[in-house]
């Protein structure tokens, strides 16, 4: 049955820039300049006549959440817009156009409350609806959890995405289950006031402690499948990893990243750019020996390790946000879950014993 854990705790300037690249978006933003002979209108109604299949009420639910600007400034949904007034919107938008099907897709929640819903994410479990994942998501298994119940002012609950984590990739995700929660956590991610920070393994030692990886990422025009560092600023999308080391091991090093902005698969892309991909990351390289000696005991280790942790050694180990109605900011923690865990513990008896297993 796609339910909760049965400890679920229950209780009470825009920036042009998507959260998540990757088809689709999840985020849209739109600029528009009014009509030199345009009459006076209602903000709201004025947007929905210019933004084709966009519902009035989730106009109201962004102009509510400070998303919708004119000419630089917060306006409310009974504005009266005025000739050559220069519109922002920013609108948090489905990410599929398939018709989504509930499904018993099990999951486990932290945190819930009429606003907003708090989930840590199974390895292998894929978020939503895409190219050959129509069926099992973590968005199908809402559907099904959802269906039937409404939250405390009657209307039913409908769950929406605010931002995404592979599927091999481990720990906390956010949704919002009103359109109001939807935009307000919209503008949070927009403004990059959301908490994010992951634990992740990879291969190699570093010099320094701590570091930044600023670098534009873009598709592959190897392997459309992956993100890559392009050295041209007028490309790619504007992406800042902060990292920490945690711990060493020699070959592999554990280090806490800090997301500054969300992009696909920005962690494990800026840390191959740096000569420190994720370790058994296939996609990117870190599913072979990378570092370490040639002795075929080592090599043997190592194969282990990769059937111990089979996906790329990351996990979003801690979350946090100011909650979309009280304002009270949540922080959220998730403990590395078995498959990781083993595999550090595996690296630091071979870190401290490396010469009996060489």
């Amino acid at each position: 049955m796609s339910t909760p854990s049965s400890d679920t705790p229950l209780s009470n300037p825009i920036q042009q820039e998507d959260i998540e690249l990757g088809e689709p978006e999840l985020f849209e933003h739109h600029r528009i300049q009014v009509d030199k002979g345009q009459e006076m209108m209602r903000l709201d109604k004025y947007l929905q006549m210019r933004l084709e299949g966009i519902s009035r009420t989730k106009i109201q639910a962004a102009a509510h959440a400070g998303c919708v600007l004119v000419n630089n400034k917060a306006a409310k949904s009974n504005y009266k817009i005025k000739p050559c007034d220069i519109i922002s919107v920013l609108l948090p938008q489905p990410p599929h156009e398939i018709e989504l099907i509930p499904e018993p897709v099990p999951f486990k929640a932290v945190y819930e409350d009429d606003d907003v819903l708090v989930i840590d994410k199974q390895a292998g479990l894929v978020v939503h609806p895409g190219h050959g994942n129509i069926n099992g998501t973590l968005l199908n298994g809402l559907l099904y959890y959802y269906q039937g119940k409404t939250l405390s002012n009657g209307q039913p609950v409908q769950p929406y995405l605010v931002h995404r984590i592979d599927k091999d990739t481990s720990g906390l995700l956010l949704i919002a289950k009103n359109e109001d929660a939807q935009a307000v956590l919209a503008k949070q991610f927009f403004n990059h006031t959301i908490e994010r920070k992951y634990n992740a393994l990879v291969w190699g030692n570093f010099d320094q402690n701590e570091g930044t990886i600023d670098g534009n990422l873009e598709r592959s025009p190897q392997d459309r499948r992956v993100m890559h560092v392009t050295d041209d600023p007028e490309r790619g999308k504007h992406a800042v990893t902060h990292w920490r080391v945690i711990e060493r091991f020699g070959y592999v090093t554990l280090v806490e990243c800090i997301l500054e902005t969300g992009r696909t698969h920005q962690i494990r892309a800026h840390m191959r750019h740096i000569g420190h991909p994720l370790f058994n990351d296939a996609a990117y390289g870190g599913d072979r020996i990378l570092k370490g000696t040639t002795f075929t005991r080592y090599k043997q280790f190592v194969e282990n390790t990769f059937r111990t942790l089979p996906r790329q050694a990351l996990h979003a180990q801690i979350l946090g946000f100011d909650h979309p109605t009280s304002g009270q900011h949540l922080h959220f923690e998730s403990p590395l879950p078995d498959d990781m865990a083993s595999a550090l513990e595996r690296w630091r008896n071979y870190a401290t014993n490396s010469a009996t297993l060489q």
